[in-house]
């Protein structure tokens, strides 16, 4: 059963993670995702409890997160503010407000598995669970727009070195932007995916995934300076770090221990990355 958790954890951890590191590429960082993994989430469970079609629900939450992404991208382009410390406060800022308007309660959306979006989304095809589908799907598409699309392509060189970006006239700010509503899209996508499989919506949602996303982003070779990145590496972090957590449980050693080992993979990875990044910058 080992398998089936991780299955489970790897399509969101991939979600959240792949659109990072086309952040952590661009020379930014976002914290806020853990939180507008929840405010998508929140939106489409509380549109299916309030009747409306699950399509519908589905395609106003992943609007959602994209259109906060946009937010918090805009907040920090144009204002100038650092990545790291705006969007901590955005992060806080969109979990006090989940509090609030849920009342801190969960909402339950059981009604949703009749509908054809389920077996769609997250049912199993011939015993593999759907979700891992779409996870690589997207794999795929980011791979291309990452690596062969003029989107992918400017964000190498805006992380690189964005003054000499801006001279070869690439809008820097619209494509920092667009990078944090990907970011924001991904999460949206995960919260959704995750309420989907869970049947129900908890406010806390999404905050366990905020350091397990960024470790993966590291732990998969992209180094935290800019310029660089990887997707595939970025998959495979995300292979380790869900291993990890449901393996440390598995092999029998207690829950504690998985804080302890995460911590240890993101110091090892950053000193990887200080010790090739000497030779590669």
């Amino acid at each position: 059963n080992l398998h089936q958790s991780v299955f489970v954890m790897m399509p969101t951890l991939i979600f959240l993670t792949i659109p990072l590191v086309f952040l952590v590429a661009s020379g930014e960082i976002d914290l806020s995702f853990a939180s507008t993994y929840a405010v998508a989430a929140y939106v489409f469970a509380l549109l299916v409890k309030n009747g409306v079609d699950p399509a519908i629900c589905l395609v106003l939450g992943i609007f959602t997160g994209a259109a906060i992404g946009a937010l918090v991208g805009t907040l920090i382009v144009v204002f100038r503010l650092s990545s790291l410390v705006a969007s901590l406060g955005v992060l806080f800022l969109l979990r006090g407000v989940i509090l609030l308007l849920s009342n801190s309660r969960s909402i339950t959306i059981m009604e949703v598995e009749n509908h054809w979006i389920y077996p769609l989304l997250v049912g199993n095809f011939y015993g593999f669970p759907m979700q891992m589908l779409w996870a690589l799907a997207f794999v795929i598409f980011s791979y291309y727009l990452f690596n062969k699309h003029v989107f992918g392509i400017h964000i190498h060189h805006v992380g690189d070195n964005y003054v000499s970006a801006e001279q070869m006239g690439i809008n820097v700010k619209a494509v920092k932007i667009k990078t944090f509503m990907f970011v924001g899209f991904g999460a949206g996508i995960a919260g959704i995916f995750t309420t989907l499989i869970t049947y129900s919506f908890f406010p806390t949602q999404g905050f366990g995934y905020l350091l397990l996303a960024l470790a993966a982003v590291f732990v998969g070779g992209t180094p935290y300076w800019g310029g660089l990145g990887t997707i595939a590496g970025a998959v495979f972090g995300v292979g380790v770090i869900a291993y990890m957590e449901v393996g440390v449980i598995a092999v029998g050693m207690s829950g504690v221990w998985r804080q302890f080992f995460n911590g240890l993979i993101i110091l090892l990875a950053l000193l990887g990355h200080r010790l090739h990044g000497d030779r590669v910058r």
